[in-house]
């Protein structure tokens, strides 16, 4: 799935190619000239990964990192790639400003995009194309298509985007606060009790191949999806 894609980087020619090859592998991208305006667009927009510049005009892509780890969310910090020249200078720096990957200059854009597919893939399995699978249901957020036991089966947008979180983080309670976070974005406010109109819409449609019971509710806590029928807590 597309994933939203903060770009920091101050050289336009460079931040226009890398941009260019984001958008072609199906990617939206925010950018920003520097850590500043940077920072203002992750506070107003939380985006799913960070491309951050090591060198920047005011406050380095170092300090940048440290700073967003730094910063408490609703939802968790986005994964951090930080380019730079020289590997070992990356290496060295890139864990300690708190950064989830690094790619040393120059670099294709191929690799690029292998990089953040991996890191997006370790942080926020949510937001990747790959195919779903678990007990007998099989989600493909590439094709939007949904089968149990190999029968299609029809959902709506957003308990389509419910089920893809659910079982990218299956055995995980979310509470209702998080998959609002998590599935309808931290910018969208509407009430809690919205999440519990569409898991009910979820698991009816889910009914017909007997998987509503995946989707379990743990009694003040909030969901999960688990195989597990045994622990399932009573009060769907």
């Amino acid at each position: 799935m597309p994933a939203t894609i903060l770009l920091v980087e101050d050289e336009p020619a460079i931040q226009e190619l890398i941009a260019a090859n984001l958008t072609r592998a199906g990617h939206h991208v925010l950018r920003a000239g520097d850590a500043e305006t940077g920072q203002r667009i992750v506070r107003d927009a939380l985006p799913d990964l960070i491309l951050l510049d090591w060198m920047l005009p005011g406050m380095s892509g170092v300090e940048f990192a440290k700073r967003l780890r730094r910063e408490e969310r609703p939802r968790t910090t986005p994964p951090t790639i930080l380019p730079a020249r020289g590997e070992e200078r990356a290496k060295v720096a890139a864990p300690g400003a708190g950064a989830d990957d690094y790619v040393t200059k120059p670099f294709s854009p191929r690799e690029l995009v292998a990089r953040i597919k991996a890191v997006l893939r370790r942080r926020a399995p949510e937001t990747t194309e790959d195919a779903v699978e678990i007990g007998g249901l099989r989600l493909d957020p590439a094709t939007h298509r949904l089968a149990a036991n190999g029968n299609p089966v029809n959902l709506g947008p957003t308990e389509f985007r419910l089920l893809h979180f659910l079982m990218t983080h299956p055995e995980r309670v979310h509470s209702r606060a998080q998959l609002l976070d998590q599935v309808w974005g931290d910018h969208v406010f509407v009430e809690e009790r919205t999440v519990d109109v569409h898991i009910r819409r979820l698991r009816s449609a889910l009914e017909p191949s007997n998987h509503d019971g995946l989707v379990q509710t743990v009694r003040g806590s909030g969901y999960r999806f688990s195989t597990q029928q045994e622990t399932a807590t009573t009060g769907r």
